[in-house]
């Protein structure tokens, strides 16, 4: 008898956890930019987040697949992020403090998404097509703290106190995580392939690279796009408005994405993201004074992340059977979000009063276009 999904308590962690997000990327780099610390600090800073998840999903991953206690590991890594962030205040801005917190909290955060993203998928065995539908709440936690710190900021709390908000949520996805309920994955036929023979195949090397590309690319965007407006004049509340869009629109194609798969293949969704992020960068880079080509560019972040993330989450769960579940998503997890936003965080904060912001959007739309040239002849060639 199959079992019952428990959709709600599963959709509660995402949105848990990417409400966190909603508060740290837009707004952790203006509090780093108020306690003083320049554009090439702040690029640092923000790719320890990136960084630690290079090792930190592998590590967590590899855990969990030889204990098999993933849901157990996923609590503790959320108690963990809370009780390493909370050694911000002890010291709220200096550097060497910054930077330990970060390590420690990012460490256990991190490992976190990619663990529960086993168990939501080990729930949903054989109706995968559910999944949109639950990581939608993803994109409503992040639209609710994205919009809702804008305001907050604007005129009743002082960006100084931006740390308690964190540590709030890093609470309640830790209270969440200890209501979801585990699940019991059979391991499919084909599943006793080794890890070695699936890293060797071609279309799994040619989406490792370009997940990574992408999200190079992303790094400007994650680490200055709320400096870079905040430069050209827009409020707090514009700019948390503007990220509210974008995954306003994210939230939309996830609503209608589970149809979509009837239509279109993983291979052509992940390729359509890679080619419009090109698009994307090129308005964000050049179109800094048109509100009409930044709401567009807002309006794709549907596809070069929402649709990206969905189709590359079901590219590694089929090329990812059985025992390997956890160390696939992991892998996933460090190479591209780990490895990929580091590298993008870090060299646009180099690049940044260089080059200026411009070229640097520019530099990353090459970045999507390299992805997709890597993506076309390897992903997704032998069938859907």
């Amino acid at each position: 008898m199959a079992q019952r999904v428990p959709q709600v308590r599963l959709s509660s962690f995402y949105l848990a956890y990417f409400a966190i997000l909603g508060v740290l990327i837009p707004y952790w780099p203006l509090y780093l930019q108020e306690a003083g610390h320049d554009p090439a600090r702040i690029g640092v800073i923000m790719a320890i987040i990136p960084a630690t998840k290079i090792i930190s999903p592998a590590c967590w991953g590899w855990l969990a697949d030889r204990t098999g206690r993933t849901l157990r590991l996923i609590r503790w890594a959320a108690f963990l992020s809370l009780a390493g962030f909370c050694g911000l205040f002890v010291e709220r801005t200096g550097l060497a403090t910054l930077v330990g917190v970060m390590v420690v909290f990012s460490f256990c955060w991190n490992a976190t998404l990619p663990l529960f993203e086993t168990i939501t998928l080990g729930h949903l065995a054989h109706q995968m097509s559910r999944y949109s539908r639950i990581r939608l709440w993803g994109s409503v936690g992040f639209i609710g703290t994205v919009w809702g710190m804008g305001e907050i900021l604007d005129g009743f709390l002082p960006l100084v106190r931006l740390p308690e908000m964190i540590a709030i949520l890093l609470g309640l996805q830790w209270l969440v995580s200890l209501l979801v309920p585990p699940c019991v994955e059979a391991h499919p036929a084909g599943s006793n392939l080794s890890m070695r023979g699936i890293l060797k195949r071609g279309e799994v090397i040619g989406f490792f690279l370009a997940a990574l590309l992408l999200q190079v690319a992303h790094g400007p965007y994650y680490a200055f796009y709320s400096v870079y407006l905040d430069g050209h004049g827009f409020s707090d509340s514009a700019i948390g408005q503007l990220w509210a869009l974008g995954v306003l629109a994210e939230i939309g194609l996830f609503l209608v994405l589970h149809r979509v798969y009837h239509y279109l293949s993983l291979r052509t969704l992940f390729l359509g993201s890679l080619a419009l992020s090109v698009v994307r960068w090129l308005m964000i880079g050049w179109g800094i004074e048109s509100l009409s080509l930044l709401v567009i560019a807002q309006l794709l972040h549907a596809v070069t992340f929402g649709c990206a993330h969905a189709a590359a989450i079901l590219i590694v769960h089929k090329n990812f059977q059985g025992p390997h579940h956890a160390k696939g998503q992991a892998l996933y997890s460090g190479i591209c979000y780990g490895l990929g936003g580091a590298i993008g965080s870090v060299y646009s904060g180099q690049l940044w009063t260089v080059w200026g912001p411009a070229w640097v959007f520019t530099a990353v739309a090459g970045v999507s276009l390299f992805g997709w040239l890597i993506a076309w002849p390897t992903v997704g060639r032998k069938g859907r």
